[in-house]
């Protein structure tokens, strides 16, 4: 009865196993040789309109895997790079289908380049300009050599401009809060490969803070393939001193799960020379005084930097989603030594002195987000909910010691001088989006609350013989807090040839500065409203129009509200200013498209009263001083061109230029209080060039050539600038590994000086910054890295500020 009783069993478990069990599909992708095929990509599509169900890559054996598939009926797609795309008509009427897949090889074009050659691609949404480069030949760069090639961003100095104005950057539409060098890092090590599209905001929507400026986002690959990639990187740099970053990220993805970890160091010595002058002018017009100094700085930092997102489906209409970011910078110091010679009228040496200044920073900044989107039954219809804060502290300690000579070296006198300053801002925010759409208008709405409280402190010392004694005139304690309530409703519907989007943001903000020791306080309350509209229209395939307008706001960053003193040396400060206020811009946008490939835009932009560092001459007092201070009147426009296209099968072209006029309106507060324009009209070229240099496409360069001239920097004109940069990419071992080799600024003419020269003012000077170096990079990846991944940042308008 035993064996009996025991079939039995087996017969009942295989019934319970067949009610419960699983159904799944495999198979095995093979070439024409019947060798495995690792890392194809295997897809499910719905017949009825290709929509991806399911998705996944095959394994090291070529083998694939899908477990319990949403549709009974479905199209099985299999492609890989170099192979005949494949697709099957299946129909899952049992448990388990197995499926043996062969690919042919792509004959069609053996004998030319076919990786890494398609041209990036340019078309217009109502709002913004898509630049869309996956699997171009921009890909195989990094993500800040996409943004340099994407059409209307000028960079300058290493920041990013649309229009003359700085850009702010987004990914996936999650605002980037690093100053622009830190910025600069993190993007050259975000590779192009990962990368879909770039999308330039001009004018950004109602739905963005009304300060954000135009704006970048840099839209990630999506895949809905689970698994585990990592990969580690470092790069070296030779310029004037040598420099390393390394880094390392993970990223694991389940059917609900996406979890993101990222590390990066970057330890750096850096070397800056500035040569300045200024020709003090007395009453009558005449130079009695010239000033000529050499400034050397030497930077060392250690900054770690860190993040970890997380994102998590409950279920197929709620999602939550984490995220960490941490700046981490110990022990940064500037070592400043720069040498004054001071000349009479007639060119002869009257005295010098010389400034040892030494500067140790200390800074952290924790970000944390917390969201929530639920997703309702009706389509694209979606409430989502977001909480911010920001942890920043900031410590600096400067001591400044002057020596003064007579001609002929001897001693003459020393002032010495040391400053303990300190900065903590705490940031809250809360924000509630909806959208939907009512027939055929996309509705959009939310509410945003915002809460800023920042403390400054300075303490001043002289060092006499008896020691150091406190300064109470130059110490101060600085308080900020602001709060700004802000809503907004936007529509937006598209017909057969025209499309519009109109939106209404309106902000409350009330701000209050306290300075301590001097017992004052300055207070602002005020509304308002941003209005913004968009009208495209589309003649023919060829041809397409498109008209933008939107008003912003810009408010001060909280350092230049910070009143505190940075000493050069004792005759040369940079100050805050507690009295600046925010300013209004208005912005107008009209671009002509041809054939998605020719872009000509035609832009104005009144800027306001805008906020800038202007530098100004005491000829009474023998010094100068950089201090932020509203403009009168600030404007801008010009005509931006871009034309991209692949001149072969293995060379992609492009060029962007653009005539540009600006002016600026300030009052000179050491003339009189007159008012002055600066104004310019500049000229802006980019050429860039990627080339294919193998048949395989593992193997790629570039030649970048970028022409600025005459621009204006606050009160200052910036001479011409000319750079010519070059290179080389290597992708080894199936692309599992990468080589990169970069040298840029070859002709050294990046570094150009810059003058103020107006009524009684007559001072300038040229910066030498390392911007002519040699980088090597290398990157592994390892896991499954052909997965796509949920990186990205979110950040807030008000981090910006910092």
């Amino acid at each position: 009865m035993k064996p009996l009783k025991l079939l039995h069993f087996f017969a009942f478990f295989g019934c319970i196993h067949c009610m419960f069990s699983q159904q799944e599909i495999t198979g095995i992708v093979k070439d024409s040789s019947q060798n495995p095929i690792a890392y194809a990509n295997v897809a499910l599509l719905r017949p009825a309109d290709s929509t991806v169900v399911q998705g996944t890559i095959t394994s090291g054996n070529g083998r694939f895997f899908f477990e319990n598939p949403k549709e009974k009926h479905f199209l099985l797609k299999v492609s890989f790079v170099g192979y005949v795309t494949t697709f099957e008509e299946i129909e899952l009427a049992e448990n388990v289908k197995f499926h043996e897949i062969t690919l042919q090889k792509n004959t069609s074009n053996l004998d030319e380049v076919t990786i890494n050659t398609i041209r990036p691609k340019i078309y217009r949404e109502t709002d913004r300009l898509i630049f869309s480069v996956e699997n171009t030949a921009l890909s195989s760069g990094s993500t800040w050599e996409i943004l340099k090639k994407t059409p209307g961003v000028i960079t300058i100095q290493g920041n990013l401009t649309i229009k003359n104005t700085a850009a702010t950057v987004y990914i996936n539409n999650k605002k980037v809060r690093l100053p622009a060098e830190d910025l600069q890092v993190l993007l050259e090590n975000y590779s192009g490969e990962n990368i879909r599209q770039i999308e330039v905001i001009a004018n950004p929507s109602a739905a963005y803070d009304a300060d954000s400026g135009p704006i970048l986002n840099i839209v990630t690959s999506k895949t809905l393939v689970p698994g585990y990639k990592g990969s580690i990187f470092g790069n070296y740099t030779q310029a004037i001193y040598p420099k390393y970053s390394i880094g390392t990220s993970h990223f694991y993805k389940t059917e609900k799960l996406d979890l993101f970890v990222n590390y990066s160091f970057n330890p750096r010595k850096e070397f800056k020379n500035d040569e300045s002058f200024i020709n003090f002018i007395d009453e009558n017009g005449t130079v009695f005084s010239k000033w000529r100094s050499d400034f050397e700085r030497t930077t060392r930092s250690s900054a770690h930097n860190a993040n970890a997102i997380l994102d998590y489906d409950f279920n197929e209409n709620n999602s939550l989603n984490f995220q960490a970011t941490t700046l981490f910078s110990p022990g940064k110091t500037f070592d400043n030594r720069a040498t004054t010679r001071i000349f009479n009228a007639q060119n002869q040496l009257d005295s010098l002195y010389r400034t040892d200044s030494n500067l140790e920073n200390d800074l952290h900044n924790i970000s944390l987000d917390l969201g929530f989107a639920h997703q309702f039954e009706k389509e694209e219809t979606q409430l989502s909910a977001n909480v911010h804060f920001t942890d920043y502290e900031h410590a600096r300690f400067q001591q400044v010691a002057t020596d003064y000579f007579d001609a002929d070296g001897n001693s003459l006198n020393e002032n010495d001088f040391f400053t303990d300053a300190s900065q903590k801002t705490r940031i809250y925010s809360g924000k509630l989006d909806f959208e939907t759409t009512f027939g055929s208008v996309a509705f959009q709405s939310g509410v945003k609350i915002s809460n800023i409280d920042s403390e400054s402190g300075l303490d001043f010392f002289e060092v006499g013989i008896g020691g150091a004694a406190f300064n109470e005139n130059l110490s101060d304690l600085f308080l900020y807090d602001e709060t700004v309530f802000a809503g907004y409703v936007s529509f937006a519907k598209d017909w057969e040839k025209w499309g519009a989007k109109i939106g209404l943001r309106g902000e409350q903000t009330e701000r209050e500065g306290t300075s301590v020791s001097t017992e004052t306080s300055n207070s602002r309350n005020h509304f308002e409203l941003f209005p913004s509209a968009y009208i495209s229209y589309k003649l023919s395939e060829k041809h397409h129009f498109s008209f933008d307008y939107g008003r912003k706001i810009s408010r001060p960053k909280y350092e230049a509200l910070n009143p505190f003193k940075y000493f050069i040396d004792e005759n040369n400060f940079k100050a805050g200013n507690p009295n600046l206020t925010a300013s209004i811009s208005n912005n107008f946008n009209l671009n002509y498209t041809y054939k998605n490939a020719y872009s000509f835009d035609f832009y104005y932009r009144d800027n306001g009263r805008n906020a800038n560092l202007l530098v100004f001459q005491d000829n009474q007092n023998l010094s100068i001083r950089s201090v932020y201070a509203n403009v009168e009147e600030s404007k801008s426009y010009g005509i931006d061109f871009f034309h991209g296209r692949s001149i072969k099968n293995w060379w992609y072209s492009q060029a962007v230029l653009s005539l540009f006029h600006e002016e600026e309106t300030f009052v000179t507060q050491e003339s009189n209080d007159q008012l002055h324009t600066n104004e310019i009209d500049g000229f802006y070229a980019s050429l860039y060039n990627g080339l294919t240099l193998s048949k395989d496409g593992t193997f790629s360069g570039n030649v970048t050539f970028l022409y600025i001239s005459d621009f204006l920097q606050g009160s200052y004109q910036m001479e011409n600038i000319l750079s010519l940069s070059f290179g080389l990419r290597k992708t080894l071992w199936n692309n599992r590994a990468e080589i990169s080799l970069q040298l840029e600024d070859v002709l050294n003419e990046s570094a150009v000086p810059l003058t103020s020269n107006y009524l009684n003012q007559n001072n300038g000077f040229f910066s030498h910054p390392e911007n002519r170096f040699v980088r090597i990079g290398f990157q592994y990846n390892f896991g499954n890295f052909r997965l796509g991944d949920n990186e990205r940042q979110s950040n807030t308008e008000e981090e910006e500020r910092l």
